[in-house]
């Protein structure tokens, strides 16, 4: 069982936010953010990556500016096509949005991962320790800054 305690401290929900978690299953994170999001009338969208849904080869789906926040677990390093998901969740945050990466541990090369966020314009990096058997790396994408729009 995930302690998601210190990871929730990473978010700050205000009223009507809408975050988006893409993942291979439903699990604490998930239901962490789900009631987290209750609290304010949020509202928390998953996206899954298994057997009965979308493979590795494909991007999610989802509109311009819609989310808050976009967690990938467990999706980024397995895909196929790293750079579309990374563009779709780009064009998916609203401005001043964050992106939470989180792989198991030993999974994502740190380095790698930071660059990639750096190529499509996510700022303000930082790799968080916080949760039990995972690595965690959260960038910002800011309102005129690079494809800020």
């Amino acid at each position: 069982m995930i302690d998601t305690t210190q990871f929730l401290q990473l978010f700050s929900p205000q009223p009507a936010n809408s975050y988006l978690v893409v993942a291979t299953c439903e699990d604490e994170i998930t239901g962490s953010l789900s009631k987290l999001l209750d609290g304010v009338d949020g509202t928390l969208r998953v996206i899954l990556y298994n057997d009965e849904n979308l493979d590795f080869s494909k991007p999610f789906r989802a509109l311009p500016r819609s989310y808050d926040i976009v967690v990938l677990k467990d999706v980024l390093q397995s895909h196929k096509n790293q750079n579309m998901i990374l563009k779709t969740s780009y064009t998916t945050l609203a401005n001043a949005a964050d992106i939470v990466i989180m792989e198991k541990k030993g999974v994502m090369d740190m380095d790698a991962v930071k660059q990639l966020l750096e190529d499509f314009e996510f700022r303000a990096m930082n790799d968080i320790d916080i949760v039990e058997g995972y690595d965690l790396i959260m960038a910002k994408k800011l309102h005129m800054w690079g494809n800020g729009l």
